[in-house]
């Protein structure tokens, strides 16, 4: 499979209205006063397929299930502006999930999100990065969800944790198959010692095999299967005013769809006259003990 990457792509294809504020050529968008060049959101390594198709093949071969760790692959101006949003949200956009496994703060479904997570997810979502994230992990017609169930912003307060654990098989919703999940992590100048990283665990779920610091620009790529362990299970210990965040994205896709259109990918004409249509009128027409006794006489 190859892939052709523009390095710059334009805000049309990120989803994005014009800004009133950007240059007459609309490179540019304006986030509370800082310029944000549409040609830096992404890494311009992807750029080069060779480099593209070695970000496949290292996924491919990953252990203990397939993912990526790709630094860099966002604009950091970017992901600082997204990381200053986290203590303007609304009480009521947040979520908080508590468990014996788990404690953490999400952003719920749909929620208001500031201007440079919008742009974050309006790039992850675009049909650029959806091309990117078929060529390197393999998985064709990915399908977004524009209010980012299980997604969005993420934080890890003092003390919380998230157990090792297997994500949801399908949308809640939509019903439609979850294939992998992104996560930018957005903590700059982090210190090992807090804890926080993440872990994958190997398909026993017996073992961490990888773990993996929640370093600022971190960006993580994993396909979701039976054997998806992963999590950041001890109690963070921050120093005051620190936390744990991330944005994180789900992918799917309709694999039902996809085995139907294996299965008939012509048109079935009603009036055609074969011998096949015959032959299925006939079976219609006759009792099935008659029907049966003729194929065992000719053979058919």
């Amino acid at each position: 499979m190859s892939l052709h990457l523009a390095v710059s792509p334009l805000p049309g294809a990120l989803g994005l209205p014009p800004e009133p504020t950007s240059s007459s050529s609309g490179s540019f968008v304006s986030i509370r006063g800082r310029q944000l060049a549409f040609a830096d959101l992404l890494s311009p390594d992807l750029s080069s397929p060779a480099y593209v198709q070695q970000l496949a093949e290292q996924m491919r071969e990953a252990k203990p299930f397939p993912h990526l760790v790709i630094d860099g692959l966002f604009s950091p101006q970017l992901l600082r502006l997204i990381a200053e949003e986290f203590d303007d949200c609304r009480e009521q956009d947040w979520r908080v999930v508590k468990s014996q496994q788990e404690l953490t703060h999400r952003s719920t479904p749909g929620a208001r999100l500031g201007p440079a997570a919008k742009l974050y997810f309006s790039l992850v979502n675009s049909p650029y990065f959806l091309d990117l994230l078929s060529t390197v992990s393999g998985v064709e017609d990915l399908i977004t969800d524009p209010k980012l169930y299980g997604g969005g912003l993420h934080e890890t307060r003092n003390g919380g944790r998230f157990g090792i654990h297997r994500d949801f098989n399908r949308h809640p919703r939509t019903g439609l198959d979850n294939e992998m999940v992104l996560i930018t992590y957005l903590n700059e100048q982090w210190n090992p010692e807090w804890g926080g990283a993440l872990e994958l665990w190997d398909a026993e779920g017996k073992q961490c095999v990888r773990s993996i610091p929640p370093d600022f620009g971190r960006t993580v790529l994993m396909r979701h299967s039976d054997i998806s362990y992963h999590g950041h299970p001890h109690p963070l210990q921050a120093p005051e005013g620190r936390t744990r965040r991330s944005v994180a994205c789900y992918y799917y896709s309709y694999r039902l769809a996809r085995r139907e259109r294996e299965r008939r990918n012509t048109s079935l004409f009603l009036f055609n006259e074969t011998v096949h249509n015959f032959k299925t009128a006939a079976k219609l027409a006759t009792p099935p003990i008659i029907w049966q006794a003729l194929k065992r006489l000719t053979g058919h």
